[in-house]
């Protein structure tokens, strides 16, 4: 199968976790024999944290619309065409694709929670709601009853999960010495922070013999962190493992709208489990089909329930990461998601098209 990527980044990991996601899916999926072409809009940002150069797949970047061009053949001869969630001007790339794919076409939306949200307000730049009735699929990070909604409320013909998952080469257990009692690796989100004051803060707080780590950039000057809180501003890839390595435990903090939609897996969450870190997660829908409560993961609403794990004998939290380990062996990794991407694609190319349905009309 020939297959373009048109996506938020490839190249750069720094700020965003699409990276990550499309390195682990598109990887395996090379693995299984097909060819993948990944488009990245050429910005400042990202130029100047590049932390891959794959040898998965081929990597172009362009400036503006007007450099898409060049590639159009590619467009026009692949078998499957991707759009993802915050490309930028995406709605404008989503029309060129459109009028130009011949094969299936799918918009991946990392952010579905976000996307749904911003559409029944001010709107998105990356997709707009006529064109989701048009894409063959729209792949979401999203399951449960989100799938139906986008089917019903914008004309999806196909609304199919698709979450995020881990490269089990890359996340693994590392034994490396125990530095934290309780860390969170994430960028700052306006969102997340009150989550992230409630978990990891006031048990700091609460807790000054114990020690906690912040990693991640954008975080404002202005958060007033205890002692006893580490700050790193960043952490690549290739040391995430090292990191929840270094991890007593390690805190799953959700955004508000995934979390308001439940059935919303972030990719971290999938990364430290690999690693068997043992994960303290926020509670949202349909978490409990993804790990076993107390078994696989702990979950809390409440600082005194982060305390109560910190106070665990050491048996606690090495049973709940290796089971959680386990599960992600199991069911989640990236060759788990190229199986379910490859079938999606194969089912949506033998269905009929929305432009050909259309076009009958």
């Amino acid at each position: 199968m020939k297959l373009v990527v048109l996506g938020l980044s490839l190249s750069s990991s720094w700020g965003n976790g699409h990276a990550t996601t499309y390195r682990a899916l598109l990887k395996a999926f090379a693995e299984r024999g097909h060819e993948i072409l990944f488009l990245e809009r050429d910005v400042p940002w990202y130029a100047a944290h590049r932390d891959l150069e794959p040898d998965f797949c081929k990597l172009a970047f362009y400036k503006d619309l007007a450099e898409l061009e060049p590639w159009r053949p590619h467009i026009e001869t692949a078998d499957a065409v991707i759009v993802g969630s915050y490309v930028p001007e995406g709605v404008a790339v989503g029309e060129w694709v459109l009028a130009n794919a011949r094969g299936v076409t799918a918009f991946y939306d990392i952010d579905t929670p976000v996307t749904l949200s911003n559409l029944e307000s001010r709107g998105v730049d990356y997709v707009s709601t006529s064109q989701i009735s048009r894409y063959d699929l729209y792949l979401s990070f999203t399951g449960g009853p989100t799938l139906g909604r986008i089917e019903s409320a914008y004309g999806s013909p196909a609304a199919r999960a698709l979450y995020c998952s881990v490269d089990a080469d890359l996340y693994r257990p590392v034994d490396t010495p125990k530095r934290w009692d309780l860390s969170y690796l994430g960028t700052y989100s306006i969102d997340r922070q009150p989550i992230l004051e409630r978990l990891l803060l006031e048990p700091a707080r609460a807790a000054p013999h114990l020690r906690f780590c912040v990693a991640g950039p954008q975080y404002p000057a202005e958060i007033a962190w205890p002692a006893n809180v580490e700050r790193i501003d960043h952490v690549a890839p290739p040391d995430h493992p090292a990191f929840y390595g270094a991890s007593r435990f390690t805190l799953n903090v959700t955004r508000a709208d995934m979390s308001a939609a439940g059935y919303s897996p972030s990719v971290r969450l999938f990364e430290a489990a690999a690693c068997a870190a043992p994960i303290i997660s926020d509670i949202w829908d349909g978490i409990e089909t993804l790990f076993e409560p107390d078994q696989e993961i702990v979950l809390a609403q409440a600082d005194r329930t982060v305390l109560s794990a910190l106070a665990a004998p050491p048996s606690l939290p090495s049973r709940i990461g290796h089971a959680a380990r386990q599960r992600i062996l199991g069911a989640h990794t990236a060759r788990h998601r190229a199986l379910e991407l490859e079938a999606l694609l194969r089912q949506a190319r033998s269905a009929p098209s929305p432009a050909a349905e259309v076009a009958h009309a």
